[in-house]
């Protein structure tokens, strides 16, 4: 049994990013999901307490009862056994957005993460939104460094592009060449992914929200728009 991935495109805690979260938790278990949140991301700019506690709001807006934001903020907390319990536990992880190079080399083989891929292994929801989803691919971006890193790995193949119908769909041109085998996948703000629905002998995923997600294969461009299903490779 494994649980369920859930990428997001960013603008994340507002409008019809609760359609997304909302399916999200149901897919935890509903309301008493232990939810837990990583604020990682947005720790450089010391953004994380603010960032987090506005995640706590959000999902308890949801109606959601147990909802922490876990003080998982750089690579010597990523290895703390309190924190790798709570993760470990959690039927609904949500990785912030925010600086995916920071968030990314905090993840990468800690404590932490194995207690992340440990849950998702029993059936919980991973979800990440902009810097949270980039990360949980194979490769992610830096738009800082201007540089392609190497991801999480928990979706094959893929690349995620956050925000896509601002700035992220700039980014196609200049990551199609460097990845010729991989799926660009734009997303827009207030808009999901999750593979929840059963297409053929794997999963496929549809999509949620206000936007559309753009998928970049061979050269060509696909959109879909909220409720339609879309196959990763």
């Amino acid at each position: 049994m494994v649980g369920w991935i859930v990428l997001e495109g960013g603008a994340e805690f507002g409008g019809r990013m609760a359609e997304v979260d909302r399916r999200a938790l149901q897919l935890a278990g509903g309301s008493h999901a232990p939810v837990r949140i990583v604020p990682a991301a947005a720790a450089p700019d010391n953004n994380h307490r603010r960032a987090g506690q506005n995640g706590v709001r959000w999902f308890q807006g949801l109606g959601a009862a147990d909802v922490v934001a876990l003080p998982l903020v750089d690579r010597a907390s990523a290895e703390d056994p309190a924190i790798a319990a709570a993760l470990a536990g959690a039927r609904l992880i949500f990785l912030l957005g925010g600086f995916p190079r920071h968030l990314g080399e905090t993840l990468a083989g800690s404590a932490c993460w194995a207690s992340v891929l440990r849950a998702y292994a029993a059936g919980a929801v991973v979800a990440g939104s902009s810097a949270g989803a980039m990360v949980l691919c194979d490769h992610y971006y830096d738009p800082e460094r201007q540089e392609l890193c190497a991801g999480l790995g928990l979706v094959p193949g893929c690349c995620v592009l956050p925000h896509h119908a601002t700035f992220g769909r700039t980014w196609a041109g200049r990551l199609a060449p460097l990845l010729p085998g991989a799926t660009l996948v734009g997303i827009d703000e207030q808009t999901g992914l999750i593979d929840e629905a059963l297409e053929g002998p794997g999963r496929a995923w549809r999509v949620y929200g206000r936007g559309a997600v753009t998928l970049y294969e061979a050269g060509a461009a696909r959109a879909a728009a909220a409720g339609e299903v879309v196959a990763l490779r």
